[in-house]
């Protein structure tokens, strides 16, 4: 196959990845059709984070293809090997992906309003007034309006991540992808981060999220992916995983999680 179908944002192509000589990764498969929200489930160490950074290119696969809205995230050989990009054209499509971390990863010397707007500001070059209508657009939009002037040391956790997520939302990408977003919060925290992603999903962004939190995959999600030692072992959505998993260690993940 040479590129993406017309309606797919993410394609992964017999995606390979180790790590020295470990393998991480073993011929994954996949497509995220435009709009659709899918989540990647499975043990720690199954290579669910290993998969988001390699679509953000955060990680470099070893072999396979992978394409980004039919975009080819570097070069790839007859072989089947694959070479990154040049940097400036990485990040040209990098500025494309949202990614929010388990760690919020905001400048603690920066206000949320200014977290929000530096990398509209340095990369799409907006003026500092377009910035921050922008950023104030957004973080209305995950509720704080009343937090823009307050620095990261003031927010709790779950404030924190929403500012990641305007600040991800502010370089208006076509993908949107969530690395465990709400292990590193207190539980009460937990709902008002999935609340703000359940109103991305309704609005059609295109998500792919890592995440231990059950029931939210199974309200939100279009389709579930279960990872086992590198490999996709099992896919399909949400009622057909969770009520009749095919395969024995979807079943004795799922036992132990839900």
């Amino acid at each position: 196959m040479g590129s993406a179908s017309p309606s797919a944002m993410v394609r992964l192509e017999r995606v390979s990845k180790s790590f020295g000589s470990l393998p991480v990764l073993r011929d994954i498969d996949v497509e995220v059709k435009t709009g659709e929200v899918v989540v990647l489930i499975g043990a720690s160490g199954s290579g669910k984070t290993t998969l988001l950074r390699c679509i953000n290119c955060l990680e470099h696969i070893d072999r396979g293809r992978i394409y980004v809205d039919g975009v080819p995230m570097g070069v790839h050989d007859e072989s089947g090997s694959f070479r990154p990009d040049p940097e400036r054209l990485l990040n040209h499509k990098r500025a494309q992906i949202g990614m929010v971390f388990q760690r919020f990863n905001l400048f603690a010397h920066m206000t949320a309003l200014q977290n929000v707007t530096l990398a509209p500001m340095m990369v799409k070059k907006l003026t500092r007034g377009q910035a921050e209508r922008l950023g104030t657009e957004l973080l209305g939009k995950v509720g704080l309006a009343d937090k823009l002037h307050a620095y990261p040391s003031k927010l709790s956790g779950g404030q924190q991540q929403r500012v990641a997520i305007a600040r991800a939302l502010a370089m208006n990408p076509k993908l949107m992808l969530f690395d465990e977003p709400t292990s590193s919060l207190d539980p009460e925290l937990v709902g008002e981060v999935l609340e703000t992603m359940k109103r991305l999903a309704d609005e059609g962004m295109t998500m792919i999220v890592v995440t231990h939190v059950m029931g939210f995959a199974r309200e939100v999600a279009d389709r579930i992916c279960f990872l086992h030692e590198g490999s996709i072992l099992e896919e399909g959505p949400p009622k057909q995983i969770f009520t009749a998993p095919r395969q024995e260690r979807t079943r004795a993940f799922l036992s132990k999680v839900l």
